[in-house]
């Protein structure tokens, strides 16, 4: 690996995380029916999935920043609910609070 360890937590051609200093990270490969979302790198630049411990509260403090999500609630059933929003220089972010 080019960050120097396995992954902590592995699905095979789906999902890869690592635990840095101070960061998780997590590396997916969108579902068949959302590839498409992700296929346009150049609309926007990257898909930023945050975890967060309490959604609703994160979707209130976007919207009072003036970057409400323009979307409904999903719930993945692999990691919980979660919300797309978009950072100004319109990345998406991906927030989602864990079934844990």
């Amino acid at each position: 690996m080019a960050i120097g360890q396995e992954p902590k937590q592995y699905i095979s051609n789906i999902y890869g995380e690592f635990q840095l200093p101070s960061l998780r990270l997590g590396i997916f490969r969108p579902q068949g029916m959302h590839r498409a979302e992700f296929e346009n790198s150049a609309k926007n630049g990257m898909s930023l999935c945050l975890e967060v411990s309490d959604l609703a509260e994160a979707i209130a403090h976007l919207t009072v920043l003036g970057y409400p999500p323009p979307g409904e609630i999903l719930t993945a059933a692999s990691h919980g609910r979660e919300i797309y929003a978009y950072d100004p220089a319109g990345n998406r972010l991906i927030l989602h609070q864990s079934n844990n």
